[in-house]
């Protein structure tokens, strides 16, 4: 039988696992969000405000992408542009693995 810390240690191995797998240093994203992102996606990718996306928990490959589209131009947000342009190839991937390393949100309706 499985013990909660088990249980608990298990599920932050399998959280860290896409993260690590890609050598992604969550500090360092976690830094980089502090610097760049929190403002409007908050510390951990879950906004407050229905103006800007959830990032916490989405998917790390997605996220770096729609970061390195913004950069290139292929997808168009001016003022995502500008943040994703002070971004090295790494830092996105730091970014991209601490956001999808946090737990998200969910919403219920009744």
């Amino acid at each position: 039988m499985m013990t909660r810390m088990h249980a608990t240690l298990l599920g932050f191995v399998v959280a860290l696992t896409p993260a690590l797998a890609f050598g992604a240093d969550l500090v360092a994203g976690q830094a980089k969000v502090k610097q760049v992102c929190a403002a409007c996606h908050g510390q951990d990718g879950n906004s407050q405000s229905p103006d800007y996306p959830k990032l916490g928990g989405q998917h790390r490959d997605y996220l770096a992408k729609a970061l390195r589209d913004y950069k290139s131009g292929a997808r168009k947000n001016p003022i995502m542009a500008g943040f994703a342009a002070t971004l090295t190839d790494k830092d996105i991937d730091n970014v991209a693995a601490y956001f999808a390393s946090q737990p998200p949100v969910l919403v219920t309706r009744w």
